[in-house]
């Protein structure tokens, strides 16, 4: 039933679902005080609280605009995919070394992986999502073209690793809240955050694999979407508390460039079970 209702909204225009998500998207956020409390938190810790009119908006046409992503045909989706810097990517992609991919929740994260399987083949980390009749659709919807599913435990790690050892990309959330034991604190907008340590671990694993940062910035008026390619700005040299906190210093640039389109209701500084708060100097 969910993949019925999904297929119908897709043959609606990219313009018409993004409107209908503007609707949506102040609904929630005048329906839900946790929402919208989280939210306004949130962007204000991180001093971008004067974009938080567009960033509701933005958040209703993040769930809108899926059954177009997911399940309009490749044709309708390419003449509204857009690429910067993509010469980047097809530089690494010829020198057969692989790719660890690090993309942010923000923008039309779906569409950046969804992409570059256009090209190559590439793994991506999946977590099934917490409602059981969202599995199929999902699973159907991201494994398009020559994108392949790893799980987001143990044995999916080993997949990754080697698939990019072979030379191929993976992709990777890196701001995606981990499990007890694969993350550690580190600062993000001003306060510790658990952050994960497997996108370093994974670029070493690759023999330094190159590190490309993407989004998908969704255009104006439901033009499409601009696919950004980003080296990775700094080191992830020194030990798992200096790599981590570099990869969100990236996070943080990327997002600088289109702030109302992050997902800023995530709850990104919970404590996850099992894992200690972060002490005073870790706070600091």
């Amino acid at each position: 039933m969910l993949l019925r209702i999904f297929r119908f909204f897709s043959i609606f225009s990219l313009p018409l679902l993004h409107a209908m998500g503007s609707v949506l998207g102040w609904a929630v956020y005048l329906l839900s005080p946790s929402y919208r409390r989280r939210m306004r938190e949130n962007m204000a810790r991180a001093g971008y609280g004067s974009h938080l009119r567009q960033a509701v908006a933005e958040a209703g046409k993040a769930v809108a605009e899926l059954p177009f992503v997911w399940l309009a045909s490749d044709q309708r989706i390419a003449r509204r995919v857009f690429l910067k810097n993509y010469e980047l990517v097809e530089e690494h992609l010829r020198a057969g070394r692989g790719i660890v991919f690090l993309t942010p929740h923000l923008g039309c994260f779906e569409m950046t992986a969804q992409r570059v399987s256009h090209d190559s083949p590439i793994m991506v980390m999946y977590r099934p999502p917490k409602q059981a009749a969202m599995k199929p659709l999902v699973e159907v919807a991201r494994a398009r073209g020559q994108m392949l599913l790893a799980p987001a435990n143990l044995a999916g790690v080993r997949m990754l690793a080697k698939f990019l050892k072979s030379g191929k990309p993976i992709g990777i959330l890196p701001d995606q809240v981990p499990q007890e034991g694969e993350g550690v604190w580190a600062d993000f907008f001003g306060r510790p955050a658990y952050t994960m340590t497997l996108p370093a671990k994974m670029a070493r694993l690759g023999g330094d694999a190159p590190v490309v940062l993407t989004y998908a910035e969704r255009l104006p008026r439901g033009r499409g979407f601009l696919v950004h390619f980003v080296p990775f700005p700094g080191s992830l040299e020194g030990d798992n508390a200096q790599q981590a906190r570099a990869i969100n210093a990236a996070m943080e640039q990327l997002i600088a460039g289109c702030p109302a389109q992050y997902y800023w209701s995530y709850n990104r500084y919970k404590v996850p079970p099992g894992v200690a708060a972060p002490t005073t100097a870790e706070a600091a």
